[in-house]
């Protein structure tokens, strides 16, 4: 399935009285699938608030959002749902990823009886997520503070792939982790990538971490996104 950003607009109101600001205006590129897409700027650019309205997080003030064709804004609920589960968004800090007060184990658990999976069938895909995020079964009876960053971020991406995504929005996916874990995340994504056909829409500052993981660039800075 497609994913495409069309003619996206998005400006913040100010007041009654006063104009909205303008983040940023008729911004088009299209996501392919085992593809990144990689998306640079200053900070302030409104990168993060692009990432979340091709997510479905937020809205646009103009423009669509264009899921296998269809815009989202007017999908039914069902299609809506499809959407939400093949599209997801990977954040920057994992500690916000999982409730502090439950063990591991019961966040996971959590995704997949949302999907209705059989008991037996949670056990066998919870230990295949856990081999394909290079973790051991030990994690599952721990809390998040008891984590490092590192292996939360990779559990956030494991989680992600229960729902069997076509796209992940990654927003700064390693910039609250250190230098060596960052290497160790980023050739993850590319190992998950080049296995599920994943399609990436990056979002960093970093301009080595762009360059290392995407076949296209875009820069958004100034309101308007510029290839490179």
């Amino acid at each position: 399935m497609s994913l495409k950003a069309k003619n996206l607009s998005k400006t913040y109101s100010s007041g009654l009285l006063r104009e909205g600001k303008c983040i940023f205006r008729e911004v088009s590129f299209e996501l392919e699938p085992g593809k990144t897409f990689g998306l640079m700027g200053p900070s302030g650019e409104g990168k993060s608030t692009l990432g979340r309205i091709i997510a479905g997080l937020e809205r646009p003030t103009e423009g669509a959002v264009l899921f296998n064709g269809n815009p989202l804004s007017g999908m039914k609920k069902t299609e809506y749902a499809t959407f939400r589960r093949r599209v997801q968004m990977m954040f920057q800090d994992p500690t916000d990823a999982f409730n502090p007060r439950k063990r591991i184990e019961n966040s996971i658990s959590e995704v997949l009886k949302l999907l209705d999976t059989p008991r037996t069938e949670r056990i066998r895909r919870t230990k295949e997520m856990l081999k394909t995020a290079g973790l051991p079964e030990e994690v599952l009876s721990r809390y998040p503070a008891q984590l490092s960053g590192g292996q939360l971020q990779r559990l956030a991406l494991g989680r992600i792939l229960l729902l069997d995504p076509e796209y992940i929005v990654l927003d700064e996916p390693t910039s609250a982790l250190d230098v060596s874990v960052q290497a160790q995340i980023l050739h993850l994504l590319k190992k998950v990538q080049a296995e599920q056909k994943i399609g990436y829409l990056l979002i960093s500052h970093d301009e080595a971490i762009i360059r290392f993981m995407s076949e296209r660039v875009g820069i958004l800075e100034n309101g308007q996104l510029d290839m490179i």
